[in-house]
């Protein structure tokens, strides 16, 4: 009768696994649920709030947040995403079921931060009660009676227990920075995520087994990748992808010349090869991808190059690629330059790149008094005109009269061509591609963004969604100038939002949208300029391959 019921095939069951973590005076605790004998398995077993993933559900991460409603009434208004951890699988024949595991850490909100704290968690009849618990001393053994894996999910999102505790708080604290830079760019994050490998490696402990210290940099890895600006993870991805292959290298080459890897020879080797490759980023991969742009507007414009008739050029946001190209254009080509720059709300990004850009120009020029002498000498030619204008985001098509081009940056560039950037792109690329019909006078759509930018193979739609704090729409609605009317509009949605009952107040829910970041078709899009010149949809798709099997290589057994 045994062997006839392990013959039967598993029932595969894809659940979500969540922990609620609490910090009293810094010192993390974590929600374990005891299962009722209601549950059809592992009943009065300590787990996670967990769930099956619906059909219905669009990711995960939106299970989870539905069963902790359904088995606890929290809501976002009291707990926010801490980590995601990477989903594993494995099998109970005791119960006929095979499970695939998506573990997520939240952090249950104070009082202080408008949350219900650990009096809104309200159990339901999957429970019979809860407590909570040091996440270092949850283990899987019998006699602590937590579900089957309960510490393997545990540590896919409370990395401490396996990193330390120094190289845990690197880590975190890394994060935390990432998560809450809304100012730089994918480029400059993933300069940053490249700093945070490198102190984690520095905190780490080195002197044991190397495949468990290599398993470690890669699971640290990954959760830069993951747990800090998802929306930017391409490029914060492929650096580290590209980082992972050399210290892999590194430690074959000393392992196999000292017969020993457990010298502290190699960690210091490789810190020093994150060093030069933090040290490299800061500068090359812009002036490749600068003097690229610069070669093909100089073949495509040739005629206004030759009639110093002013280059018309639109964007918006602030990437550091195209401030550098248009720092480039300005100063080094023979280009007059006519650039036209949205404001980019809700922090203003536009007016930053707008306001460096005319102060280095300005800066950067020879007086004019000198100017005139250096071309009555021969030894120098007159500075092109510069203009700079700065245009409110809901005046884009106002902006798109008479221009060239458009060139936007790319937070992320999928396997299909389209591009992540920030919300605008697509109002602002739509207005120019309307403004140009009726005007008969043909626009060019360039992205400029570093190779690191394209994803690995997979749909947009597929991509997270990063909505950010309302406040920073909120804030300015209640300046002085705005009208009475405007202030006090802003004032109630405000108090509304801040309502707990899922943002319910007497039958109205209010919710404040500041998405950062939307899609562009490939469609939209002429060409695509990286450090290895103009690429087609054909070299992303191939590019992105290649990341995908990197990837599985290094990260696809943790």
């Amino acid at each position: 009768m045994a062997s006839e019921q392990s013959s039967k095939p598993l029932k595969h069951h894809s659940v979500v696994s969540s922990f609620i973590i609490k910090y009293d005076d810094g010192k993390p605790s974590v929600a374990l649920f005891r299962r009722s004998d209601k549950v059809n398995t592992y009943q009065h077993h300590l787990a996670p709030i967990s769930g099956g993933i619906e059909r219905t559900d669009p990711s995960p991460l939106a299970a989870a947040w539905r069963e902790i409603s359904e088995e606890t009434t929290l809501t976002p208004a009291s707990l926010t995403l801490l980590r995601q951890g990477k989903h594993y699988s494995f099998e109970d024949p005791s119960i006929g079921r095979s499970w695939t595991i998506y573990p997520f850490a939240f952090r249950l909100k104070t009082a202080e931060e408008g949350g219900k704290g650990e009096q809104g968690i309200q159990i339901d009849w999957e429970h019979e009660g809860w407590g909570w618990h040091d996440p270092l001393e949850v283990v899987d053994a019998d006699e602590f009676g937590g579900v089957p894996r309960l510490a393997e999910s545990l540590r896919r999102v409370w990395f401490e227990k396996d990193l330390g505790e120094a190289a845990g708080r690197v880590l975190a604290d890394g994060l935390e920075t990432l998560k809450n830079d809304h100012q730089s760019g994918a480029r400059q994050l993933a300069g940053v995520a490249l700093q945070i490998l490198r102190d984690v490696i520095s905190k780490l402990d080195s002197q044991g087994p190397t495949e468990e210290w290599w398993a470690k940099v890669r699971f640290a890895a990954w959760h830069i990748w993951k747990n800090g600006r998802e929306s930017m993870g391409a490029a914060i991805m492929s650096v580290l992808l590209s980082a992972l292959s050399g210290i892999e290298d590194t430690v074959k080459q000393h392992a196999a010349s000292s017969g020993s890897s457990q010298s502290m020879e190699w960690r210091d080797a490789i810190v020093q090869d994150l060093e030069r490759r933090i040290s490299l980023r800061n500068t090359e991969s812009a002036r490749l991808v600068t003097e690229a742009l610069a070669k093909y507007l100089e073949s495509a414009y040739e005629s206004k190059l030759a009639s110093h008739e002013p280059l018309v050029i639109l964007t918006m946001s602030e990437s550091s690629t195209i401030s550098h190209s248009m720092r480039y254009l300005a100063l080094k080509s023979g280009f007059p330059l006519d650039l036209r720059v949205l404001e980019s709300r809700p922090l203003f990004e536009g007016v930053s790149l707008a306001g460096s850009f005319a102060d280095d120009v300005s800066s950067a020029r020879v007086p004019k008094a000198q100017e005139q002498e250096q071309e009555q000498e021969g030894t120098s030619k007159p500075a092109q005109q510069v203009k700079v204008s700065v245009y409110s985001d809901a005046s884009a098509a106002l902006a798109s009269k008479g221009v060239d081009v458009v060139i936007i940056g790319a937070d992320r560039i999928a396997s299909n061509g389209a591009v992540s950037n920030k919300t605008g792109s697509l109002p602002t690329i739509l207005s120019a591609r309307h403004t140009a019909s009726l005007s008969g006078k043909p626009v060019k759509v360039i992205v400029l963004g570093e190779s690191e930018k394209v994803a690995p193979p997979g749909s947009p739609e597929e991509h997270v969604v990063e909505d950010n704090d309302p406040n920073q729409l909120i804030r300015a609605w209640s300046a002085e100038f705005n009208s009475e009317r405007v202030r006090s509009g802003g004032s109630r949605l405000a108090e509304m939002l801040k309502a707990t009952d899922s943002h319910a107040v007497r039958g109205v829910q209010v919710a404040v949208h500041n998405v950062f970041f939307e899609w562009v078709s490939p469609a939209l899009i002429d060409l695509y300029m990286t450090e290895f010149g103009q690429w087609t949809v054909e070299d992303i798709s191939k590019h992105s391959q290649s990341l995908a099997a990197k990837e599985e290589r290094l990260f696809g057994d943790l």
